[in-house]
Formats: structure tokens, C-alpha cells, sequence
């Protein structure tokens, strides 16, 4: 390895590091106020607060004439899907261990290995198969079926990985042709036109919170927030525009077989702020499928990494 490629390696380290690590303070908030306010509420705030630094930021990569792409209807409708996948993945945190829920939806890079081959056309190798195996072992040590201790919510982090994993397959199949800050504008308008319309929709309707935490969190009439909770869902916007570029340069630096394997740190980071913000103490199943999901994901890396 020449001493060039070593420095990136170890920026792009540093760029994922820091971008998982700012990714976890926004689940963080999100469970924070997910027990008062609606989901759609603070994806809103999150998305009026990023708009003007995007903006900049697609100005810095070329200008504002880039979102005139022919593109742009691919960029909204992955835009909705993505929408459906952070919705479901916070719906998860009023109801789960934050610790829980996070390792749940880790489970995306499996995810992506096991729809490459059909909607992509490319070869998984028995190696990657194996991982995507193990993985789902893993995920079913969390869920703990049969032992009556089963939460319906943890289905919403698996929702939110196969929509997620889904949106990534279609960012390798379109997303070479366009620029990573327009690709983030266009998420970002249809996070702010999905939420307001269905907030909208819900609220004009009349329906009822259920009495599910979940439910509840997705369908709560709107309100004005206190100044504390108006600035973390506004905080929000902050962290999704430059944990996204964290993200980004991260994989843009490093060969992403040597960076990928620390965003496995988000599941550390939602142990810990779950036990010391929340005091939730995870269980060993938890744990145990955490480190089987983990395995997995390196596993499969490592079988993609050996296939190119």
C-alpha cells in the first residue's frame, strides 16, 4: 500500500467514524422527543433546517443548474422510498431499545448483498449467501420468537432496512450520473413534500393516535414544540446534512472495504446513548445477534471484496 493510498484510508476512516458517530446523536433526539411530537413534525423541521445548506452545497459542487438533471424523477420517487425507510426506522425508538432497533436495521448490507443479484445482475458468491444466512440468524436472536417477548415494532426496523437497502440499490444503478449534494437536495424535498402531505392527510381525516407508541408517534396531531424540543428536531437538519457529507467522503476517500466495517460503530454508539440517556440496559440476545449481524456484514464485504 503506497503512503497516498494509506492517508485516504485513514481519512475515510475518520470521515465514516465521524459521520456514524453524528448519525446516533439524531436517533438520539428523535427517541428524545418521539413520546410528544409526531414523527412527520420533526422530519419537517429537519428538512426546512438542511435546505439552505444544501443548497450551498450543491452550489460548491458545480451550481444550482445541476438540478435541472433529467434524473430528477428517479432522485424523487428514491427520495419517497427513503422517506418510508427513515419513518418506519424512527417509529421503531418510542416502542424498542434504542440499542435494538439500530441493530435491526444494520442489517442493510446483508440486505443489499441478497437483492444485487436479481435487481442488478450481479454474482453473489456462496461466501456472501453464507453471511446473508448468518445475518438473518442474528436478526432472529434480537426478535426472540416463541419466547413471548416479541415486540410487533421491531418489524418496523426491518421495513425501514429492506426500504433503505432497496434505495441503495437504485443510488449504484442511477446515482453515477449525478452528484452526491443534488442526489441529497432531491431526498430532502421529497422528505418535506411526503411528511407535509401526510401529516396533512392524517390530521384533516381525523385519525386518532391509537395507543400504540409507534402509532402514536406517526399519526399525533401536530403542535408547537417548547424552544428546547423546536431546536433538537431543528438540530436534526443540521446533523443530516453533514453526516450525509461525513458519509459520503468517507467512501469517496477510503476503499470501502477497509472503511465500511465502522459503521458498525452506530450499533456501539446506540448502546451507549440508550444506557446513558435512556437507561436502557440491552439484553444478551440483543448483543449476541448484534455480533452475529456484524460478523455477517464483514463477511460479506470481505466476499465482495474478493469477487471485484
Amino acid at each position: 500500500m503506497t503512503a497516498s493510498s494509506y492517508r485516504n484510508n485513514l481519512l475515510g476512516i475518520a470521515s465514516l467514524s465521524a459521520g456514524t458517530f453524528v448519525f446516533s446523536l439524531q436517533d438520539t433526539v428523535i427517541k428524545a422527543i418521539s413520546g410528544d411530537h409526531s414523527v412527520t413534525l420533526a422530519i419537517v423541521l429537519r428538512a426546512i433546517v438542511a435546505f439552505p445548506i444544501l443548497t450551498v452545497m450543491v452550489m460548491l459542487a458545480g451550481g444550482l443548474k445541476q438540478l435541472a438533471t433529467p434524473q430528477w424523477p428517479i432522485l424523487v420517487g428514491r427520495g419517497f422510498i427513503l422517506l418510508t425507510a427513515y419513518t418506519t426506522y424512527f417509529m421503531a425508538f418510542p416502542a424498542l431499545p434504542l440499542a435494538e432497533a439500530i441493530a435491526l436495521y444494520f442489517s442493510v448490507p446483508l440486505l443489499v448483498t441478497l437483492m444485487s443479484g436479481p435487481l442488478l445482475g450481479e454474482r453473489v458468491s456462496p461466501a456472501a449467501w453464507g453471511a446473508v444466512a448468518l445475518g438473518l440468524v442474528g436478526v432472529g436472536v434480537i426478535l426472540r420468537p416463541g419466547y413471548g417477548l416479541f415486540e410487533p415494532a421491531a418489524l418496523l426496523s426491518l421495513v425501514s432496512a429492506v426500504t433503505y437497502a432497496y434505495a441503495m440499490i437504485l443510488a449504484r444503478k442511477h446515482g453515477r450520473t449525478v452528484e452526491a449534494p443534488v442526489m441529497t437536495f432531491y431526498l430532502n424535498a421529497s422528505y418535506l413534500v411526503g411528511a407535509l402531505a401526510f401529516a396533512g392527510i392524517t390530521m384533516a381525516l381525523g385519525v386518532k393516535p391509537p395507543g400504540h407508541p409507534s402509532l402514536d408517534f406517526l399519526v399525533r396531531a401536530w403542535d408547537m414544540p417548547s424552544t428546547r424540543d423546536m431546536l433538537l428536531m431543528g438540530l436534526c437538519g443540521i446533523i443530516a446534512a453533514f453526516g450525509s457529507n461525513f458519509l459520503a467522503q468517507g467512501y469517496r476517500k477510503g476503499a470501502a472495504n477497509v472503511v465500511a466495517p465502522f459503521e458498525y460503530l452506530g450499533m456501539v454508539w446506540g448502546s451507549l446513548w440508550g444506557f446513558l440517556i435512556f437507561h436502557e440496559v440491552p439484553r444478551i440476545t440483543t448483543f449476541i445477534g448484534m455480533g452475529l449481524i456484524a460478523v455477517a456484514g464483514l463477511l460479506a464485504l470481505r466476499a465482495s471484496a474478493k469477487q471485484s
